[in-house]
């Protein structure tokens, strides 16, 4: 296990011990433990599995956790989650989902997030999954975040997926408002004979509206990824999308970046890059002192920083 994955590893296992303030814990599609703060309130949905967070207006400084724990074989959970941001608001939402599975049947999480924004909020979302288990059942995540940005509001999504997934289809769709902002960094790893899907779609819709996205992945082995992002600028809105993989071993990347200017003041930009490490990085750090395999580890570890 790298450093990397140590480090995810630590982020989850850190989600069990929730701090003071909003939580909400999930665990093997039960709720294990929940606490409203006079800022944030959280509540079971009416009509289907999942939880409603309201931030208030104003609210400043609030940090809410939505952890979501699975550890039962052939277990399969499908949550929804809305989040209702406040005017003016400024949070950070934690989320995540950590599977261990020891038997031979698949268990797997879909969750299906939802933001409504307000005028001039702020939201910085952090996502990390990991998955491990020592049999051959199968660890499967797939989440959907569905992004609506009101004027003037911003948010920062923060994803990383660092081995233990067998499988997984990531979703993000966006709609941005008027001089409203989404900046997204990922970071997936890929080993094994593993797949990893991630799609995005954001709509440049608002004035002065812009959108960052950028994903760096590393694909080892036989495994797979597939990534795809479409921009629509139909605005005067600035947008840029960047895909930077490492492929190692037999493994196999596809990039697909699509931006659409369907308005004159449109500025897009896409990028897209694979390729292996390079052999002088290499040479350099063995140099140092580190064999092949450290070199290796140390340069993807920096890659996904």
């Amino acid at each position: 296990m790298n450093s990397t994955e140590k480090e995810l590893l630590k982020i989850i296992a850190d989600m069990e011990d929730i701090p003071a303030g909003a939580y909400n814990i999930r665990s093997n599609g039960a709720l294990e433990s929940r606490n409203s703060t006079e800022k944030v309130e959280i509540k079971d949905k009416t009509d289907k599995s999942g939880s409603d967070i309201t931030v208030r207006a104003n609210t400043k400084g609030e940090t809410v956790h939505i952890p979501v724990i699975i550890d039962k074989g052939g277990f399969t959970d499908l949550v929804y989650n809305d989040f209702i941001i406040g005017d003016n608001a400024d949070v950070t939402i934690m989320a995540g989902c950590g599977i261990h599975n020891c038997s031979d049947k698949q268990s797997g999480h879909d969750g299906i997030h939802t933001f409504f924004i307000g005028k001039n909020a702020r939201v910085k979302y952090i996502e990390r999954h990991y998955g491990d288990g020592d049999k051959s059942g199968k660890r499967v995540m797939n989440p959907t975040t569905v992004i609506n940005i009101g004027e003037n509001g911003y948010m920062e999504m923060e994803t990383a997926q660092i081995k233990g997934i067998d499988d997984t289809t990531r979703i993000t769709r966006a709609s941005i408002e008027k001089g409203g902002t989404l900046v997204i960094h990922e970071k997936i790893m890929t080993n094994n004979t593993q797949h990893a899907a991630t799609d995005f779609s954001v709509d440049l819709n608002g004035e002065n509206s812009s959108a960052n996205v950028v994903s760096r992945s590393v694909a080892c082995d036989s495994s797979t990824q597939t990534f795809k992002s479409n921009i629509n600028g139909n605005n005067l809105c600035s947008g840029h999308t960047e895909c930077d993989a490492i492929i190692m071993d037999n493994a196999k990347v596809s990039a697909i970046p699509e931006i659409n200017a369907n308005h004159i003041d449109a500025s897009l930009i896409h990028e897209a890059a694979i390729g292996k490490i390079a052999g002088e990085q290499l040479i350099k750090l063995m140099t140092l002192g580190l064999d092949e395999k450290q070199a290796e580890e140390e340069i993807i570890n920096g890659f996904l920083k």
